[in-house]
């Protein structure tokens, strides 16, 4: 499905965003390792979550996560420590050629089962569950945070517990600080100091939670309130403080004159007159915010360099490369690196009628959908793969007065 964006002059409504993925993919792991099982309510309606949803429920041998690259790592954990159980972890092509090899690594390291299916390093991969052991454990901090959140959420399960060694900087931060934030919750003793995460042997307790809105999918309509400043967006659900690192981008958008205000279970968005000249940040604790960042900064006409994005290259597509083959469509030369964005603020002459790929990348999809305020009538290309994370993306556009035309 393709689809073309005509933007309205003004944004007006309010929008329900959908619970947070990251949340519930990490609460159904910890809540199916307990016994009895926990409850999680208002989980997120998407194929990652779905993933996770399915493998749990199901009894066969054979499981096809599809493009999660979320559900693929945690589950491998959790079926390494499920006894007697053996199974096949798929996914589709761009899955098997994302790395896993540290996770197994490690998960062989406390005893594990683990098979390569295919290429070395890469699923498929075959699980024979069993119980492991603990102890110590090193690992590359730069690596996919989703490896450690994978080990920490069994570490309770294991004999002695772990004590995980962060070998140098621990990329995406919050994302851990998250599983340990659930695992607490759930009646885990886990400490982080500096780069040490002891976890203690013990189990889990049965608890009832709902899952919070999602900061991630916020992103998209900070970017939509400042290119339309007399919208009025209300976002519904957010908490803050909140576990994800991404709520960072509510402090990001006031430099850039978006204002957040809470009003009960809604977030407000007002527009101001203030305006940052250049933005220059780090963004390796809050990479999903990355892709939004890029195109938004583009189109206000701010200067910028965004780095520490090195786990980009490796997501459901090179996201730098697909982000810069883009911008470029837009106008917009962006200068990349293995682990940074740059613009110098120079615009050039845009394609002529632009359609944007979004490479089996949901997230490619909704950054540029802001972009159609700047260039109306911008085609989405394959924009169905927003059900990854947020399937009513494109109905709630329509709500708030988008036109919105399948193509």
């Amino acid at each position: 499905m393709d689809i073309q964006l005509t933007a309205p002059e003004r944004m007006v409504g309010e929008v329900s965003l959908p619970a947070s993925k990251s949340i519930s993919n990490r609460a159904l792991i910890i809540g199916a390792l307990c016994s009895p099982s926990g409850s999680v309510s208002h989980i997120a309606e998407c194929d990652d979550t779905r993933a996770v949803q399915q493998a749990l429920a199901g009894s066969g041998n054979s499981i096809d996560v599809g493009a999660a690259g979320t559900a693929m790592r945690f589950l491998t954990a959790y079926f390494a420590v499920q006894p007697g159980r053996t199974v096949t972890l798929d996914g589709t092509p761009r899955m098997r050629q994302r790395p896993i090899g540290v996770l197994v690594d490690a998960l062989r390291s406390l005893g594990a089962g683990i098979e390569w299916l295919g290429r070395e390093g890469y699923p498929p991969l075959r699980v024979a569950g069993r119980a492991l052991r603990g102890g110590r454990l090193s690992i590359d901090g730069s690596v996919s945070s989703q490896y450690i959140s994978a080990l920490l959420m069994i570490a309770p399960l294991l004999r002695g517990g772990l004590d995980l060694r962060i070998n140098g900087l621990l990329t995406s931060r919050p994302y851990v600080e998250m599983t340990l934030s659930l695992m607490r919750q759930w009646g885990a003793e886990a400490q982080m100091h500096h780069g040490r995460i002891v976890v203690a042997e013990g189990r889990y307790k049965p608890q009832s939670m709902a899952v919070e809105a999602d900061w991630s999918a916020a992103s998209y309509w900070y970017a939509m309130q400042s290119l339309l400043p007399e919208s009025r967006i209300s976002l519904k659900g957010l908490r803050r403080p909140s576990v994800q690192g991404d709520s960072r981008i509510a402090d990001i958008a006031w430099t850039l004159g978006v204002d957040s205000c809470a009003c009960g279970v809604c977030t407000d968005l007002h527009t101001s007159c203030r305006h940052t000249a250049i933005v220059d940040e780090d963004l390796s604790s809050t990479p999903d915010i990355a892709q939004t960042l890029a195109v938004w900064l583009c189109l206000l006409g701010v200067p910028y360099r965004l780095a520490g994005l090195h786990t980009l290259r490796i997501k459901e597509t090179d996201r730098i490369s697909a982000l810069q083959t883009e911008l470029l469509k837009l106008g917009y030369a962006v200068e990349t690196g293995d682990d940074f964005m740059a613009w110098n603020g120079q615009v050039s002459a845009a394609s002529a009628a632009p359609r944007i790929a979004t490479y089996h990348d949901h997230r490619m999809a909704m950054a540029f959908a802001p972009a159609s305020i700047k260039f109306p009538g911008l085609v989405i290309d394959d924009a169905g793969v927003v059900s990854k994370s947020y399937p009513q993306f494109w109905q709630h556009l329509a709500q708030c007065g988008f036109v919105v035309r399948q193509v």
